[in-house]
């Protein structure tokens, strides 16, 4: 008996199937695209560079003392103390012959180049301190003057004048037929005209004719000729191109004379023609050595860094934009320097002495005695505001895009450890207010337990188009040298050199 047809579904192998090519599908459409987004990543640039500050005291140009003290080696993708690394003697940042440019906010001013190292060593006898560790020393070379064109605009204009159709026209020289007609140059007015275009044969007229060698020669001697021919001369020198084999077998064959003047060339006692003193001549007669630490008037600071690729400048510097932006950043600054200052004299003040207690009032009560009225005195008025003496204010963009980061430093009058430094370290925010990122007060007593902070400049360090602060840390007898890095009105600490004193 038939069964009746019922339907079915799927295979089960052909549901699988075609799960699997469900999922196959859009793994092959992910492939696509990413093969497609695939890029070749470039080698990270090896950086060589190396920072140092520049010291000097009178003109920049003719300094009367002058030394180059290493602060930090940029090497490998880290900072290297630049006054110790690869010290075989002279550490690697003061080889001689090194070149530093010395800049401005990153704008280069000079070169400075060096000449020797000296490494010195500081006494318990001598008078003058900050003279512990290596120092560089070398001339100053002020950029070269921009080449000023000598060329002057001419009066007349030129004028191109094309062919003259007029032929009435007198001319001064012949004029050649139109270029593609194929017609001959027309004679000029007078010249004996020809038939034929080309000159008479003259049998004594030379002639030049290209020789092919021994065919050449052949055909002479088959004529008869026997003049000498200059093909003929064994000594008449020719001009030929010649191939690398033809100088590698001249090299061989004439091995004397290029050892000679190989030799000439590597003579140590050669003399060369120098205009002035060569760098590496230069001694410490030729170069003063600035010894000790000057005033703060007297002494110069420069940051000089040293690169082994040549970059691209880079303006660091913001420039105010009117006077009145300067005078309203310097009046906040001022008074975030004066609330430091009075924070800092309220936490270092001496401990007032404990006043006298009152003595007991020996009064009796219904005591007939007349009681005096105790005037309340008025309190004193406040004092002015303490004098800021050596301002300076910096403004800087150290980043592409970045806020601007103020740099302020000044000092108090006064004896002793009345002399207050401070400096700050801020940036604005959206409201203009400055957000301090540094600040530091001390005093001239105490700057062996916090060393005053002093602005050298802002410098491009790790050769990434973003500037860090170069600040020195002076303390009584020794400093350092320390980079920070602003960002969002926090400094962070990248780098500290070890201590000189």
């Amino acid at each position: 008996m038939n069964q009746p047809r019922t339907e079915r579904g799927p295979h089960p192998l052909t549901r699988a199937l075609g799960a699997l090519l469900l999922c196959a599908l859009p793994i092959a459409s992910l492939n696509a695209p990413l093969r497609a987004q695939t890029h070749k990543v470039a080698a990270a640039e090896n950086v060589v560079r190396a920072v140092g500050v520049y010291e000097w005291t009178g003109e920049m140009a003719k300094a009367a003392a002058s030394r180059l003290i290493p602060v930090s080696l940029f090497i490998d993708g880290k900072f290297e103390d630049a006054a110790v690394y690869l010290a075989r003697p002279v550490p690697f940042a003061l080889t001689s012959g090194n070149v530093y440019e010395l800049d401005q906010a990153g704008i280069a001013l000079g070169t400075l180049d060096l000449a020797f190292a000296r490494h010195m060593v500081a006494s318990g006898a001598a008078a003058t301190p900050y003279d512990d560790g290596w120092f560089g020393y070398g001339k100053f070379v002020p950029p070269a003057p921009p080449k000023v064109s000598t060329l002057k605009p001419s009066k007349t204009l030129g004028v191109i004048n094309g062919l003259d159709d007029d032929d009435d026209r007198p001319h001064f020289s012949a004029r050649s037929a139109p270029p593609g007609s194929g017609d001959a140059a027309t004679p000029t007015s007078g010249a004996p005209a020809s038939s034929t275009g080309t000159p008479a044969a003259d049998p004594d007229r030379p002639t030049l004719h290209r020789t092919t060698g021994s065919a050449d020669q052949s055909a002479s001697s088959s004529s008869g000729d026997t003049r000498d021919t200059p093909a003929n001369d064994p000594d008449r020198p020719t001009l030929r191109r010649h191939s690398p084999q033809d100088a590698a077998k001249n090299t061989a064959e004439q091995p004397d004379a290029n050892s000679a003047v190989a030799s000439l060339n590597d003579d140590p006692s050669r003399p060369l023609l120098h205009r002035g003193k060569p760098i590496s001549a230069l001694t410490d007669a030729d170069i003063p050595k600035l010894a000790g630490l000057p005033a703060d008037q007297d002494l110069h600071q420069m940051v000089a860094v040293s690169d082994a690729a040549n970059r691209p400048s880079h303006d660091f510097s913001r420039a105010w934009e009117d006077e009145a932006e300067h005078q309203a950043i310097l009046a906040k600054l001022q008074t975030a320097a004066r609330a430091q200052l009075a924070a800092y004299e309220t936490a270092n003040a001496p401990p007032k002495a404990a006043a006298k207690p009152l003595p007991p009032d020996t009064r009796r009560i219904n005591s007939k005695l007349r009681r005096t009225v105790v005037q309340e005195t008025p309190p004193p008025p406040a004092p002015a505001p303490e004098p800021l003496l050596d301002e300076q204010l910096k403004g800087y963009t150290l980043s592409y895009g970045g806020a601007a980061t103020y740099v302020y430093t000044a000092h108090t009058d006064g004896p002793g450890s009345t002399v207050r430094f401070v400096t700050l370290v801020a940036q604005v925010d959206m409201n203009g207010e400055p957000q301090l990122a540094i600040k530091s007060v001390t005093d001239a007593a105490h700057l062996d337990r916090a060393p005053r902070m002093r602005l050298v400049d802002a410098v491009d360090a790790e050769a990434s188009n973003r500037a860090s602060l170069l600040i020195e840390l002076r303390a009584q007898n020794s400093r350092q040298f320390a980079l920070y890095r602003v960002i969002g009105a926090r400094a962070e600490q990248t780098f500290l050199t070890g201590s000189t004193q």
